[in-house]
């Protein structure tokens, strides 16, 4: 008796009889509805998350173009004192010092032109030397013993950090006190 259960719960269910089925029919087409309902969501929403990551990647592109586009500015500026430079070098004789004055007020006005693209950029610089140091904003390169200042202090600044509002974009690497 128990091996004659068994064979019946492996087999397939009996069909409904045949007064059942046109009551079964309305069922079956809401469930069909209710399929194609949820594979158009499902499309629907791929097709939206495609399009989404698409308008963000183009988004950052069009913003680091904006940025890029600046900086190209003041590298062809570099490349031009640079080709100055050069020339004035190129007989091999120390140039007179009128050109290089020339030249430097040159360069100093690039990096005047490159800072003030960091400030509409709201970028700031990291205040570190004679500051305590703060593992947040500040990157330990060494650590020196010094008469003039505190423990913990920096004492110096190898390479300015950067930050935008409270993010940093560059911690400065710093010397400090022990």
């Amino acid at each position: 008796m128990a091996d004659e259960n068994q064979a019946q719960d492996t087999s397939t269910p009996p069909p409904p009889p045949a007064e059942a089925e046109p009551a079964l029919d309305p069922v079956k087409a809401q469930a069909a509805e209710y399929l194609e309902g949820w594979q158009r969501a499902r499309a629907e929403f791929t097709n939206y998350k495609r399009r989404v990551e698409k308008e963000q990647a183009e988004a950052y592109q069009n913003a680091t173009a904006r940025v890029i586009g600046r900086f190209l500015d003041v590298a062809d500026d570099l490349d031009r004192a640079m080709s100055d430079y050069a020339v004035l070098t190129a007989d091999g004789a120390p140039p007179d010092a009128a050109a290089l004055t020339k030249w430097a007020t040159g360069v100093g006005l690039i990096q005047r032109k490159l800072q003030n693209m960091l400030d509409m950029e709201n970028v700031e610089r990291i205040q570190a030397d004679g500051q305590h140091f703060d593992p947040t904003h500040h990157e330990a390169v060494t650590h020196e013993d010094s008469e003039t200042h505190q423990p913990g202090q920096v004492i110096g600044v190898v390479r300015q950090g950067y930050r935008i509002g409270e993010r940093v974009i560059r911690p400065a690497l710093v010397r400090v006190a022990r």
